[in-house]
């Protein structure tokens, strides 16, 4: 899950969190969460869109 960056063990994750939270606040964090699963949500479209474009040239060439 997490490869790329490293061997991340639950008390890393936890640290992590607990910084996030002191940063962005209680109040806000709702708001952040939905902001990053907005951005997910449209990288993983824009991703399924390359890879059906590039499926759509792959079948023209093949042509």
């Amino acid at each position: 899950m997490f490869g790329f960056i490293g061997n991340i063990g639950p008390w890393e994750l936890i640290l992590i969190l607990v910084i996030v939270l002191i940063v962005v606040g209680p109040g806000k964090l709702p708001q952040v969460g939905k902001s990053m699963g907005q951005a997910l949500q449209s990288f993983r479209k824009a991703k399924e869109d390359d890879f059906e474009e590039l499926e759509e040239k792959e079948e023209k060439s093949e042509v």
